[in-house]
C-alpha cells in the first residue's frame, strides 16, 4: 500500500506576500493529483497528519529554542529571536509558526509511522523535507528539521536508513545531524555551496568519527542539467546503496533543482526528475518521500504529481485537465504539459565545464569513500 499524507491542515498558515516559499503550491499539488483522479487509487490511503510533540521535538532540538519559537508564534518580540535565526528575510515571523512547524515535523513523523506499523510501503508527505533547520536554528525557510525527527522515528524500528536527497540545496541539517554515525547514511545531491545557500555539502564533508564515510555529497555546478544527476546517479549514488544495504529509504525530492527555479540553476527536466523518482522506486525497500524547495510552483506541482503517479505505478497524460488549468489560474499558474518544461531555450545535457568538474568530484567519492564500503 502507498500512503499520502493530508495536506489540507497546512493550508491555513503563510510565510507573507513576498515570500517564496508559498504553502499554497502543498494544495495545488493535491488538486492536480486529484485532477487526475490519483487519489482514490485500490492501492492507496490517505492520513491525517498528528502534530510533533515537545518530547518529538526536543530529540533534536534545543528547549530554549523551542521556547523561543513559541514566544514568536504568539507574535510577541525576544531579543534571542535573532540568535535563532527568526525574523530574518528567510525565516519571518508570521501567525501561528510554531504551528506550522510542528506540524510539518508531526507530518513527517506519522509518515515514517505508517512504514514502521507496516501499513504502507511507501508515504509521501510533501509539505515535509524541510532540511535545513539546525538544533539551536531556523535556516533556509524551515524552523522544525522534521526530516531529522522522521529518520530518528525510523531509527526506532530499523538498524540504519538511507538518506537520498536530491534538493538544489544541500540537506545540511540532516548531515548535521548524522554526521557521527554509521546508521544513517546521507547523500546530498545539489548546487554547488560557491554559488548557493548554505555554502556546505563539499566532497570532503564525509563524516566523523563512527560516521566517517557515511556523509556523502556530489555538488554540481550552475546548468548540470539531467546528463550529470544520471552520472551520480550511476557512478556513486546507486553502488554505495547498494553496498549499505538500507532496510529503509528516505528521499528529500525538492524541485528547486528543475529548470525555471526562481533561485536555483541546475536545469533538470521535468523528465529527469521522474527518472529519478522510478530510481528510487526501482531499489524496491521502504520508502518515506518527503517534498522540499521549489519555487516555480508549475514545476513543484508537475514534480510531485508525478511522483505519486510513479509510486503508483500509473502512467498519466502529459496534458494538464482542464479543470485543474482554470482553478491554478486563479493563483497565477499557467502549465499545459505535466512533462515538457516551459524554458525549452535550456539544454537538459550537461555542458563540458559541468561534466568535468563532477568526474573530479566522482573521482575523489571512489577514492575516499569506496574502499571503506569494499567498493572499488
Amino acid at each position: 500500500m502507498n500512503c499520502l499524507i493530508d495536506i489540507f491542515p497546512f493550508t491555513k498558515f503563510d510565510f507573507g506576500p513576498t515570500h517564496p516559499f508559498k504553502i499554497h503550491r502543498l494544495e495545488l499539488t493535491y488538486k492536480l493529483i486529484a485532477a487526475y483522479n490519483l487519489i482514490d487509487l485500490p492501492q492507496a490511503y490517505q492520513t491525517d497528519p498528528q502534530v510533533a510533540t515537545e518530547e518529538e521535538m526536543l530529540s533534536f532540538h534545543s528547549k530554549e529554542y523551542l521556547e523561543t519559537l513559541c514566544i514568536a508564534d504568539k507574535g510577541i518580540w525576544h531579543p534571542k529571536m535573532i540568535m535563532h535565526g527568526f525574523g530574518t528575510g528567510d525565516n519571518p515571523l508570521f501567525p501561528g509558526v510554531y504551528g506550522w512547524a510542528s506540524l510539518v515535523a508531526g507530518a513527517s513523523i506519522t509518515a515514517a509511522t505508517q512504514l514502521i506499523n507496516g501499513k504502507a510501503n511507501t508515504v509521501f508527505n510533501f509539505a515535509g523535507g524541510l532540511h535545513h533547520a539546525m538544533p539551536t536554528r531556523a535556516a533556509g525557510f524551515c524552523h522544525i528539521n522534521d526530516v531529522v525527527l522522521a529518520i530518528k522515528k525510523l531509527l526506532e524500528h530499523y538498524d540504519r536508513v538511507a538518506y537520498i536527497d536530491i534538493d538544489a540545496h544541500h540537506g545540511d541539517g540532516v548531515q548535521h545531524a548524522f554526521y557521527s554515525t554509521d546508521r544513517v547514511m546521507t547523500i546530498s545531491i545539489h548546487q554547488s555551496g560557491n554559488y548557493i545557500f548554505p555554502g556546505t555539502g563539499f566532497p570532503h564533508e564525509t563524516g566523523n568519527g563512527a560516521g566517517q564515510g557515511f556523509a556523502v555529497n556530489i555538488p554540481l555546478l550552475p546548468g548540470a542539467g539531467d546528463s550529470a544527476f544520471q552520472l551520480a546517479m550511476k557512478e556513486v549514488i546507486l553502488p554505495l546503496i547498494n553496498a549499505y544495504d538500507p532496510p529503509v529509504i528516505v528521499t528529500q525530492l525538492g524541485a528547486d533543482a528543475l529548470t525555471g527555479d526562481t533561485i536555483a540553476s541546475l536545469a533538470m527536466s521535468l523528465h529527469g526528475f521522474e527518472q529519478i523518482v522510478q530510481t528510487f522506486k526501482d531499489l524496491r525497500r521502504p520508502w518515506l518521500a518527503l517534498g522540499g524547495g521549489g519555487y516555480n510552483i508549475g514545476n513543484v506541482v508537475r514534480a510531485w504529481t508525478l511522483t505519486w503517479a510513479v509510486m503508483n505505478d500509473v502512467v498519466v497524460d502529459d496534458e494538464i485537465p482542464a479543470n485543474w488549468r482554470a482553478m491554478a489560474a486563479r493563483w497565477g499558474v499557467d502549465v499545459t504539459n505535466l512533462r515538457k518544461g516551459d524554458h525549452e531555450r535550456f539544454s537538459y545535457t550537461a555542458p563540458d565545464r559541468v561534466l568535468a568538474d563532477l568526474e573530479q568530484v566522482i573521482a575523489f567519492l571512489r577514492h575516499h569513500l569506496f574502499p571503506l564500503h569494499n567498493l572499488r
